[in-house]
Parts: C-alpha cells; sequence; structure tokens
C-alpha cells in the first residue's frame, strides 16, 4: 500500500522559511515524477513544484520561482519542499502527490495525473 507523509508545516511571519518533507513508502521510487501542491480556503488546488526522481529535473510555478526550492532524497524516498521569503498568499495546506512512472506522465502540473496523495500539512504565513 503506497503512503505519502507529509511533515514540517508550520506558522510563520511574512520573509521566514519552512522545509516541507514527503516520505513515500510502497511506492517503486525512481523514473516518477513526485509534486507539491496546494490548496487554501476557498480556492483550487494548484501546483507548486515537481521534481522528476529519476534525474532531479524540477518544475516550479510562477508564483513560488526562485523562493521554492524541490529537491529529493533517493535513499530516504523523501522529496522536500524548501519555502523561503515566504508570504501571506503562500498560507495554504500543501499535498505531495506521486505519479505513474514517466512514460506514462502528463504534464506535470495537473493534479490529475497524480496517482496517490497525502493527507497535507498546513502551512500559515502572517504579515
Amino acid at each position: 500500500q503506497v503512503q505519502l507523509v507529509e511533515s514540517g508545516g508550520g506558522s510563520v511571519q511574512a520573509g521566514g522559511s519552512l522545509r516541507l518533507s514527503c516520505a513515500a513508502s510502497g511506492y517503486t521510487y525512481g523514473n516518477h515524477y513526485m509534486g507539491w501542491f496546494r490548496q487554501a480556503p476557498g480556492k483550487e488546488r494548484e501546483a507548486v513544484s515537481s521534481i522528476y526522481t529519476g534525474g532531479g529535473t524540477t518544475y516550479y510555478a510562477d508564483s513560488v520561482k526562485g523562493r521554492f526550492a524541490i529537491s529529493q532524497d533517493n535513499a530516504k524516498n523523501t522529496v522536500y519542499l524548501q519555502m523561503n521569503s515566504l508570504k501571506p498568499e503562500d498560507t495554504a495546506m500543501y499535498y505531495c502527490a506521486a505519479g505513474p512512472p514517466a512514460p506514462y506522465m502528463g504534464w506535470v502540473f495537473v493534479a490529475d495525473e497524480y496517482n496517490y496523495w497525502g493527507q497535507g500539512t498546513q502551512v500559515t504565513v502572517s504579515s
């Protein structure tokens, strides 16, 4: 059974930093895309970042480019999202997602392309 467990959320002031972690179990790591999405109250889920675990290629939403960094530790089956220069508009529930093997993956920023989701971790940024 595939499990994705996020951690690292919390409350910070604007300008602060947080690092989210997503630990995958029951999942054949490598040759897949892992993504981070977020959803604020009353808003649709939006893509934040994605990484190809087979080679490290990364993708970022325009809203977080230059502030967030996605990385992976293949030995730990874990993906990270380092979030710097946080803004109040970054406040949301952040979800980790795991996609199918690379040949079956569509556009990495489409939530429906991902098969498995974590339970989410809350990030709150105060002004």
